[in-house]
């Protein structure tokens, strides 16, 4: 089907959703405007404002995936533009699947993988590319697919391309995997002009092999990023990765798909590194995440997205108002100690301040904001004197709807028995 038809069916799907009749549709969560949202992709910052490209489902649950856009000055008010990347080529005609942003020039580079599937359930992978200018036309490249092939000893599950340009000057591709014996991995490329792709083997994890070979049967969304040390002057290279089939262990690991992070540096082909592996987030919705992409000219901070849902968990309440799943909240990266560290990205220039006068202790008392209803965001702060304390609790909502966070120890918990 033709690029305009399959835009003005998702449109037509858009004009008649029902997701902003829902009371619970998300203020500072990027949601889409009809339909499934999932991965995060092709994010990418220019001239101040952020702009986040996620994988997009309008005829949900029919699977027809398409690239739809948002944009947002904020990272919390987010006007969504509608389909950018329709699934209308012979190489991606069932889905425009997952992939990164490259800013060179005045030019955005959106890179994705091309899905094809089959009546009898098999598919055909493909690693494609389109350019914008204004992010307002989207241009897919005449020579796609870049990489139409999976390499010898790999299955047809090869995607999700992550392209950085590497200190040489020649660029450089990570793509999620899986090899012929059902384990998975991440594959490298290079190539010096953004079209032509030389295979150069896996991703190496010299003294950790043990670590890495008991991740899974399929590595998607595989990254690599720069991320700055809380040391002025000090950055790392930090590998993301969606391990699909990780055993739990100890303790985490407990998701339908966990999304890990190392830390450490890469040379060549090889990752060292200096920190252990681990989630992101022991969420149980927290999957594919992505880094914000910037110009060489505007190094900004490190800030990630990931989509807040995951795999088979499409029955929510939302679909009643024909729309499910979000983005998390931004999050800007640091490094710590040789772990990751994450800091919400929230503008609170417009938050209410708020003035209490507390008695000097609060105990079993309510504290009541109801003077802040139809505030867009507000900023509390509360001071305790644990001196004497074992722990303490906060009561967030009402008897009818409330959230109890305690502190124990060292440890803050969020107890699901006690959420409604």
């Amino acid at each position: 089907m033709a690029a305009d038809d399959l835009r003005s069916l998702a449109e037509k799907m858009i004009a008649g959703s029902r997701a902003h009749e829902d009371p619970d549709y998300p203020r500072f969560h990027l949601a889409p405007p009809v339909g499934r949202l999932n991965d995060p992709n092709g994010l990418v910052v220019r001239d101040g404002v952020h702009h986040a490209f996620y994988q997009f489902s309008p005829f949900h649950p029919r699977k027809l995936v398409y690239w739809g856009h948002a944009s947002s000055p904020d990272c919390t008010q987010w006007t969504d533009h509608g389909p950018a990347l329709c699934p209308d080529a012979w190489y991606d005609r069932t889905g425009v699947y997952s992939g990164n942003a490259l800013v060179e020039d005045d030019v955005t580079y959106l890179f994705y993988t091309g899905n094809v599937r089959f009546p009898d359930g098999g598919r055909d992978t493909h690693q494609c590319l389109a350019t914008t200018t204004d992010f307002t036309t989207f241009t897919k490249a005449p020579g796609n697919p870049l990489i139409p092939e999976p390499p010898d000893g790999y299955t047809r599950h090869v995607r999700d391309p992550n392209v950085w340009r590497d200190a040489d000057g020649s660029l450089r591709m990570l793509v999620g995997a899986q090899r012929a014996d059902l384990t998975g991995a991440a594959l490298l490329y290079r190539s010096e002009d953004r079209l032509a792709w030389t295979f150069e083997g896996e991703l190496q994890f010299p003294g950790h092999e043990e670590t890495f070979s008991r991740c899974g049967y399929m590595w998607e969304c595989p990254a690599l990023v720069r991320v700055p040390d809380e040391r002025p002057g000090v950055l790392h290279d930090v590998f993301l990765f969606c391990p699909q089939g990780h055993d739990p262990y100890d303790e985490g690991f407990e998701n339908v798909f966990p999304a890990c992070a190392v830390v450490g540096r890469l040379d060549g082909n090889a990752f060292h590194a200096d920190g252990p592996l681990a989630e992101i987030d022991r969420g149980f919705e927290f999957y594919a995440p992505q880094v914000f992409a910037r110009a060489a000219a505007d190094p900004g901070p490190t800030e990630l997205v990931a989509w807040f849902g995951n795999a088979g968990e499409d029955d929510q309440p939302s679909m009643e108002f024909d729309w499910v799943h979000t983005f998390t909240l931004v999050r800007e990266l640091r490094v710590r100690a040789g772990r990751l560290v994450q800091r919400p990205v929230l503008d609170l220039a417009a938050a209410r301040p708020v003035d209490l006068e507390l008695p000097p202790t609060l105990s079993n008392r309510d504290l009541s904001l109801a003077g802040l209803a139809g505030s867009r965001a507000f900023a509390l702060r509360l001071d305790f004197d644990l001196s004497d304390a074992a722990g303490w609790g906060l009561r967030i909502g009402s008897d009818a709807s409330h959230v109890d966070v305690r502190v124990s120890g060292d440890r803050l918990v969020v107890d699901p028995s006690t959420t409604r």
